[in-house]
């Protein structure tokens, strides 16, 4: 079990409001009314509108992904809507990849700021001899990872790159982490392969030699004012920042897999050593997040009366004895004496 979002101790990440723009062009393409579809999916949460710089609370998404199917009647509504999306720069980040120099620059420039798009981004590039893997993982508090969003993403993205690589871009390989749909038709047809599902990431493959594509739009000097722009819209985003982005992988992954130093050094970019010093300049060290994060999930579930077992797995305990250590640590008490205090 997950503990209740609104009991986070990470604060709220946030993403722009771009996709959303190019969700409203294509839900009226395919015959959905934009305003009413989010409105459905949304339940009365308040939701503003997609402005221009606007950002949005990260964790509201999957109100919508997990809805749309539902609302839409069509099981492969998030293929549909990355078929109809015509991308096009909105953000600094779009006109940072049409002025790259060439494909590897334009994914440089896509995991470095990936955080302007969204808070919940875990991407990054991985080359062996002969291929590229782009890993596009978005993670939320409580929630898998998003069927209909990811698809969609996954398509959108096809067509970024396509935009910026010279004679056309098609995939070698594609995986995605969650689990195969019944019907994979659309797929193949959209694709043009079948994907492998319920892998450890979202990745597109594609031939390595492609980083050297020459952009068709590149353009230096753009690229280098645009650069620096981005840096600043990234250091103004406090709410992503490092502190507050291990937190929330910890808290993503906290009972669901090992959570240690060297995993989540490798999602946010970063070496083991380059973590510890970059946690280090603000008095803070792996060790203690995990700590902290433990020990408020502990008490967060104690106090909703979940079985202490329990609890204890989902802070990431596989025994019970190290468990009640660790909390009389924290708190000076037995769970079940923190349990009756409440």
């Amino acid at each position: 079990m997950q503990h209740d979002p609104h009991n986070s101790i990470a604060s709220a990440l946030t993403h722009s409001s771009t996709l959303r723009r190019l969700l409203y062009e294509a839900l009226a393409e395919l015959g959905l009314d934009p305003t009413d579809t989010y409105r459905q999916a949304y339940q009365g949460v308040v939701l503003a509108p997609p402005l221009l710089n606007a950002r949005e609370d990260h964790d509201n998404a999957p109100r919508f992904w997990g809805a749309l199917a539902g609302i839409s009647g069509d099981d492969d509504i998030g293929l549909h809507l990355g078929e109809r999306m015509q991308p096009r720069p909105l953000d600094v980040v779009g006109y940072l990849l049409l002025a790259s120099r060439d494909l590897g620059q334009a994914l440089e420039s896509f995991v470095r700021f990936q955080h302007i798009l969204s808070g919940g981004f875990a991407a990054r590039l991985e080359l062996d001899d002969e291929q590229a893997r782009l890993i596009f993982d978005l993670n939320y508090r409580g929630v898998g990872s998003l069927r209909q969003q990811m698809e969609c993403l996954a398509l959108l993205l096809q067509k970024m790159l396509a935009s910026v690589s010279p004679g056309g871009f098609s995939l070698s390989g594609l995986e995605f982490r969650h689990p195969a749909p019944r019907r994979v038709s659309e797929h193949r047809r959209l694709f043009g392969l079948l994907p492998r599902f319920a892998q450890a990431h979202d990745a597109l493959i594609f031939p390595r030699a492609w980083l050297g594509r020459p952009s068709r739009s590149a353009n230096p000097r753009l690229f280098a004012v645009l650069w620096a722009q981005a840096e600043i819209e990234l250091a103004e985003l406090e709410e992503n920042q490092l502190l507050n982005r291990v937190r929330y992988w910890l808290e993503v992954n906290l009972g669901v897999q090992q959570c240690d130093l060297p995993g989540c050094a490798t999602v946010l970019g970063y070496s083991v050593g380059g973590l510890q010093r970059a946690l280090a300049e603000q008095q803070q060290s792996f060790r203690q997040l995990h700590d902290e994060v433990r020990r408020l999930r502990a008490q967060t579930l104690l106090e909703q009366g979940l079985a202490i077992r329990d609890v204890a797995r989902a802070c990431g305990f596989t025994e019970l004895s190290p468990f009640y250590r660790a909390f009389r640590r924290w708190q000076g008490v037995t769970p079940q004496g923190y349990r009756a205090t409440c």
